[in-house]
């Protein structure tokens, strides 16, 4: 297949995308690019916000999974599935109660200074670099598949497209990724449903037929109960569950989504929808992992893992596969990027500069600024993205899910400690030194978990850990509630 006839696909793809946003973003102001002016409609948010928790990492990584693990993954899932009930029903009714535009105003109304800007840096830090991991894997199937050929280095590919999300988002912000990421959602469900019926055409198979051999292989095993395994059943559910509070509820790129839905019961429904909905993606994506499988094995093809997907959809399927396939890769790229750099963008300026503090600024200084902070992090994005081609690392995934745990623990903790404590922190200075001090320990923990656990690993319950580390250091250097009105309103919230 010519590469240049799929790149006059993605150039056409973004075009399409431009249009959109030119579109939403008539009229837009400030409030529109940080919060969506609160007027976003939750069905919209909810299909779109598939594709923003998808992102290239599943649409690549998760049917390269099968063959080692089976449907493994879908433990995991499971855990997303609890996680998304506790964030519509603890987190969002106390989000929209206080009517926050960051979510880390909330630190501040609780605790003070102090910790409100240690959870938005912590956010920040660990958005920048989940995010960009995931730009990459996207970014360098692109490159190897398509742009090599064309002679077009990895450096001009990455600047490209970060240019062209810089282009859609800057104006528009939140009220334009409402309506890109629900486009970009139906192209990424649309490559992934035909590539399923077409393999499944190709090798004359039924669903029932389907599954009867994948059974036969093994692959639909997903119940693991090695205890000391890092996949054992109960650690990847509690996880997920933990992994999708911390990665969901308590980060502002997904919940700037949400509470710019105008009531609390459509934001509601919004999430539980988008995670019903969600579930039965991630087994459709494993059910092709499958069959994926069974087509290579079939035709004698030798290839696994990350490669899997892009190999057999471009050099062994039929022209038009390959082009739904790029259109629904890049539609799983773009929602994770585009979402991340405005949510960093709101954070930044809101949290760290405190652009809705600053009651002497107008419109337009607000916006020079939120238009600065947002290149910036554009740069710093392209940055990133060279350090992981750098890296050249073959199991990005796992980098995601370390990040998550070492950097969204701190995070869990603050919150959890404002709602379900009424001790208090003031200004302790300690506060960043414990947030920073418990995922270091973590690291060394597990490093030696094998070792110093009689062969006990360490999975993604590494983020519960870190919370609870540093919830017990949080109560170490906190004091007893004054039971003044203030903190009883926020404290048992």
């Amino acid at each position: 297949m010519s590469a240049t006839f799929l790149f006059s696909f993605i150039i056409g793809y973004f075009l399409l995308l431009l249009g959109v946003a030119w579109y939403t973003s008539r009229n837009s102001n400030n409030e529109s690019f940080f919060i969506g002016n609160r007027n976003s409609n939750w069905m919209l948010v909810s299909f779109g916000m598939i594709g923003t928790s998808m992102s290239g990492v599943t649409f690549v990584s998760v049917p390269g999974t099968v063959a080692s693990a089976g449907f493994g993954y879908f433990q995991v899932v499971l855990g997303y599935f609890l996680g998304y009930f506790v964030v519509a029903y603890v987190l969002l009714p106390l989000y929209y109660r206080l009517h926050l535009t960051s979510i880390y105003n909330y630190l501040q109304q609780r605790f003070g200074i102090t910790a409100y800007k240690t959870g938005a840096l912590f956010f920040i830090i660990s958005r920048t670099l989940g995010a960009t991991a995931r730009l990459y894997l996207v970014i360098n199937v692109i490159q190897i598949f398509i742009l090599d050929k064309l002679d077009i280095s990895f450096p001009v590919t990455t600047f490209v497209i970060l240019l062209m999300i810089l282009l859609y988002t800057f104006e528009g912000g939140v009220k334009t990724i409402v309506f890109t990421d629900t486009l970009q959602t139906s192209f990424m469900l649309l490559g992934l449903i035909v590539c399923v019926f077409y393999i499944m055409h190709t090798m004359d198979l039924s669903i029932s037929s389907s599954i009867s051999a994948l059974n036969e292989k093994g692959y639909t095993k997903f119940l693991n109960t090695d205890i000391n395994s890092s996949g054992f059943f109960l650690k990847q559910i509690i996880g997920g569950a933990f992994i999708t509070i911390g990665m969901t509820g308590l980060d502002q790129e997904m919940m700037q989504k949400n509470i710019s839905v105008k009531t609390l019961k459509d934001s509601q429904k919004n999430m539980i929808t988008f995670c019903s909905v969600l579930v039965l993606v991630n087994l459709l994506f494993l059910f092709l992992g499958g069959l994926l499988y069974l087509y290579v094995s079939a035709n004698g093809i030798n290839i696994k893992g990350d490669d899997l997907f892009p190999t057999v959809a471009l050099q062994y399927l039929p022209s038009f596969v390959g082009v739904i396939f790029i259109i629904g890769l890049i539609s799983a790229l773009f929602p994770s990027a585009d979402g991340a750099l405005t949510a960093l963008t709101s954070s930044f300026c809101i949290d760290i500069l405190g652009l809705q503090r600053n009651a002497t600024a107008t419109e337009k200084q607000t916006k020079k600024t939120r238009l600065t902070v947002h290149f910036t992090f554009a740069i710093v994005f392209f940055l990133c993205v060279l350090f992981f081609k750098w890296l050249d690392d073959k199991s990005i995934i796992d980098i995601i899910l370390k990040v998550a745990g070492y950097t969204y623990g701190p995070l869990l903790a603050l919150f959890s400690f404002g709602i379900f404590t009424k001790r208090k922190l003031g200004e302790n200075i300690g506060i960043p030194f414990i947030c920073i001090a418990a995922p270091l320990f973590c690291y060394f923990l597990n490093k030696e978990a094998a070792t110093w656990f009689n062969g006990y690993q360490i999975g993604i319950e590494l983020l519960l850990i870190n919370g609870l580390i540093t919830f017990a250091g949080l109560w170490a250097i906190s004091t007893p509630p004054n039971h003044t009105a203030t903190e009883v309103t926020y404290g048992s919230e």
